[in-house]
This record gives structure tokens, C-alpha cells and sequence, in this order.
């Protein structure tokens, strides 16, 4: 059973607790990188999915995973509303959507997760609860990341990952 996080408060940081499903509740590590001032939370959804990764030649020529694109189910309370997904997009069942750009990050909890991330939207679509973000923050991020060697270029492989997306706008 997921529990509501509270959509509504000025706050320059996303709430400081999550709890989901079997997960306990933790606290998340913040730094200036991820602060939020002056901007007011729209809602919070949890991620479940896919980080996908894809075999390529680094710069150096020498093979290794490249993140391609996220696949995940965003859920709010007991209900999915939206998806994740390439861009980095964000899209709910009310028809809005936001893209966005990774200005800021740090690193996750583990060597195995994802690191927590700061998304600037400049590409609002629809006139639903996205419509007026301006940033979205992942944290709470478990899993997804890949540090394997790969050996075919073009071969994809798939990490299970699980976040907190925390929906921003101005004022």
C-alpha cells in the first residue's frame, strides 16, 4: 500500500520523509545541488521501472553500458497516474506532461543507485497538474544503476529501479 506524501507547501526542499510499500521511511540526504527556494511542491509520485542501458564505445574506444532512456509507472497514493519515460519525460493520465534537462545531482546512498537528481522543464504540454513545473526532483532512488562490462555494441540490458519524483512549480 502506498501513502499519500503531502501535494501542497512552500518549501525549498521536498518533504524530508517517503514511505512506500514495505520500504521504511528514511531520511533523504539534501545539498545546496538539489535546493528548491521559492518553489511549491504539485505532487510527489513513486517510480517503479526500468533504467535501460545500452552497450557502446566510451570516448577512450573502449566498450561500456551507456543509460539510454527510463521506463517506470508513476504512482501517487494507490493509483497510477502517469509514466517516466525517454526525454526525461514525465506524462499523467490528465493529458500533462513536462520534458526536462539534469542541471544538478549527487550521488544515491549506494554504489547501486542512481544518483539524486534536479530536473530543470522548459517543454510543458496539456493544461493539467504538469502544466506549470518547473523542476522535478528524484530522490529516494534504489537501484538502476549498471556497472557491468559489456562486450556487444548495441546489446541493451534492463536495472529495476524504484524513486521518488517530487513536481515543482514557482511561488
Amino acid at each position: 500500500m502506498r501513502h499519500a506524501i503531502p501535494k501542497q507547501g512552500n518549501t525549498g526542499l521536498a518533504p524530508p520523509f517517503w514511505f512506500s510499500g514495505e520500504r521504511p521511511c528514511r531520511r533523504v540526504a539534501r545539498s545546496e545541488a538539489l535546493a528548491a527556494p521559492g518553489e511549491t511542491i504539485v505532487l510527489t509520485a513513486h517510480a517503479e521501472g526500468m533504467q535501460i542501458y545500452e552497450c557502446k564505445a566510451g570516448t577512450d574506444g573502449k566498450l561500456a553500458w551507456a543509460f539510454r532512456e527510463p521506463v517506470a509507472t508513476l504512482i501517487a497514493g494507490d493509483k497510477i497516474v502517469g509514466r517516466h519515460f525517454a526525454g526525461p519525460t514525465w506524462q499523467l493520465g490528465d493529458g500533462s506532461a513536462v520534458v526536462g534537462q539534469v542541471v544538478a545531482s549527487t550521488p544515491g546512498a549506494t554504489a547501486n543507485e542512481h544518483r539524486l537528481a534536479q530536473t530543470r522543464c522548459g517543454f510543458p504540454r496539456g493544461s493539467g497538474l504538469l502544466s506549470n513545473v518547473t523542476t522535478v526532483q528524484r530522490i529516494n532512488t534504489v537501484g538502476g544503476k549498471l556497472d557491468d562490462a559489456c562486450d556487444r555494441p548495441g546489446d541493451s540490458h534492463s536495472m529495476p529501479y524504484t524513486a521518488d519524483y517530487v513536481f515543482l512549480r514557482k511561488g
